[in-house]
């Protein structure tokens, strides 16, 4: 995948291990929403980053939709690459796709779209603000 503007960003790449499985042998959904959630905060950094804007503490807000294709192995090296969908006033909202490889054959494993808002911290308590630093 490629890394040019707007293209897929490799936000995270993470190797799945033993401890990471289910009663069946497979990875456990929740490792890899955990993992979606922070590639695809991650992937919303960079974004907010090569436009030049602040950077700023996020927080997610949203995972829209997710979609488990097929089951993730131990020993899988799972690759998080996500993409900008779109920039609202205080949020960003990223597509996560998650792939391996697996006997030279690139997999698609899952794929989400999930909502970050960018947050200040006032009298201790946190607020959405603007992503743009305005």
């Amino acid at each position: 995948m490629s890394n040019a503007d707007n293209e897929w960003f490799l936000a995270l790449k993470v190797m799945m291990m033993p401890r990471d499985t289910n009663v069946y042998g497979t990875i456990f959904g929740g490792v890899i929403l955990s993992n979606i959630d922070q590639g695809g905060a991650i992937g919303a950094l960079n974004e907010i980053r090569k436009r030049g804007w602040a950077e700023q503490q996020i927080t997610t807000v949203a995972m829209n939709s997710v979609e488990f294709h097929t089951p993730v192995f131990v020993g899988d090296t799972v690759c998080f690459f996500t993409k900008l969908l779109r920039i609202g006033t205080t949020s960003i909202t990223m597509h996560v796709t998650v792939q391996t490889e697996r006997n030279g054959e690139t997999i698609k494993l899952t794929e989400a779209e999930v909502t970050y808002v960018t947050l200040k911290v006032t009298d201790g308590k946190r607020i959405p603000s603007p992503i743009r630093g305005k």
